[in-house]
């Protein structure tokens, strides 16, 4: 693996670990909601588990890939990781 590849990998790999610890976060608040407002934010934290285990499921395809997958699978994950985000985000504001 190219120390290019390695990097991002590594990259990565350190931007799932910190959504995976905001998503404990956001589980901590939801136990502490009301019986209500606790399935829709379980309903939303479901969603964004699926969205994390895509992205760690095309980070490790990408890491033991080949070189000639590596731009296909690199695009793959930086969307993974773009929608991720982004739901993350989303779901903190309405958290609060």
């Amino acid at each position: 693996m190219s120390d290019t590849r390695d990097a991002y990998v590594e990259k990565m790999k350190a931007k799932l670990d910190e959504w995976n610890a905001d998503i404990a976060k956001l589980e901590a608040q939801a136990k502490q909601k009301e019986a209500d407002a606790r399935v829709s934010y379980q309903d939303q934290l479901e969603t964004l588990k699926n969205q994390r285990n895509a992205a760690e499921e095309k980070l490790e395809k990408m890491r033991k890939g080949g070189s000639e997958a590596w731009n296909d699978l690199k695009e793959g994950l930086e969307r993974a990781a773009d929608s991720l985000g982004e739901a993350l985000r989303s779901a903190q504001s309405r958290f609060r």
